[in-house]
């Protein structure tokens, strides 16, 4: 019976060793990597972007163009300049503001959300009609968007800045009558530049009080018809500034510094914007205020 014990005894103690170095391989194994945080992938850096829609297509290019080069991964956010100035002031987040007009960039500098001495003009816009390729409902001029059967779509002026900016075009060359009858003619009031722009490709309207550069955004699909010179209120431009919600003020101003390069600016000259004021001049035919804002009246509220 002795020897029986001593053998079993001898059995559990060399099973406790076993797993007693089993344990310990594991830990040390685990350990071992611990100590060597270098052969880990660094984390990778990257940019949070609140854009008005009215950059988009070539904001996109731009961004690639960025990571190819930088290696820092650029996220976007688009939509109305207003709106996604609020995501970005209730979130908390962001660090870069690019709205498509100087409208929604004073707003963001007087809630002191961005850093106004990191501001710098990118682009200039003129607006315009743009209609389906083709132009068959044959819009020739501002006036013709009153005529009864048009079927007309606008930015809604209070979060969108070519909504804004229509606003303030009928306001100023319509009578009361035309404004009314042009109000009338409204099916829609879209959320975003982009959703205006696609409110003609897509043909659920006739005309949209856009932007220029909406032709070139999809040049299959949508036309544009010049406004007159006297139509024009003021140039618009697309600002962008630092948000003092960024955790890395550096990086961000790297990437304005980028779209002011040669390698940004050929993102936007694709799709036809003005790269500088006398451009934009030339294309109206007289000169215009640049930038500036535009209080939206009370009635246009919803």
């Amino acid at each position: 019976m002795k020897k029986l014990n001593s053998r079993r005894l001898t059995a559990i103690v060399l099973l406790f060793f076993t797993a007693a170095l089993l344990v310990s391989g594991c830990s040390g194994g685990k350990q071992a990597s611990n100590e060597t945080p270098g052969n880990a992938p660094p984390a990778e850096k990257h940019l949070m972007i609140y854009a008005g829609a009215a950059s988009q297509p070539p904001l996109e290019l731009a961004a690639k163009a960025f990571e190819q080069k930088t290696g820092v991964k650029v996220d976007m956010v688009f939509g109305g300049s207003g709106y996604v100035l609020t995501q970005m002031k209730l979130g908390k987040k962001g660090d870069l503001y690019f709205p498509g007009s100087s409208d929604f960039m004073e707003t963001a500098k007087k809630d002191g959300v961005v850093y106004p001495e990191t501001e710098q003009k990118i682009v200039y816009l003129v607006n315009s009609i743009n209609v389906q390729k083709g132009n068959p409902k044959n819009i020739k001029s501002l006036k013709d968007l009153t005529q009864p059967g048009i079927k007309v779509a606008i930015a809604n002026p209070e979060g969108v800045c070519v909504g804004l900016y229509a606003v303030e075009i009928i306001e100023n060359a319509f009578t009361p009558e035309e404004k009314q009858a042009f109000r009338n003619n409204i099916v829609n009031y879209t959320e975003s530049c982009e959703k205006t722009a696609t409110a003609i490709s897509l043909k659920t309207v006739d005309a949209v009080i856009g932007w220029s550069v909406f032709q070139y955004w999809d040049p299959e699909k949508i036309e544009t018809v010049k406004l007159k010179p006297s139509e024009i209120i003021r140039i618009g431009y697309i600002p962008i500034a630092v948000s003092k919600f960024t955790e890395n003020r550096e990086l961000a101003q790297q990437f304005i510094d980028f779209l002011q390069s040669e390698d940004g600016k050929t993102a936007f000259k694709k799709y036809q914007y003005f790269m500088e004021p006398a451009e934009a001049v030339d294309y109206i035919g007289e000169d215009r205020p640049v930038g500036g804002e535009y209080t939206l009246p009370k009635e246009w509220l919803k």
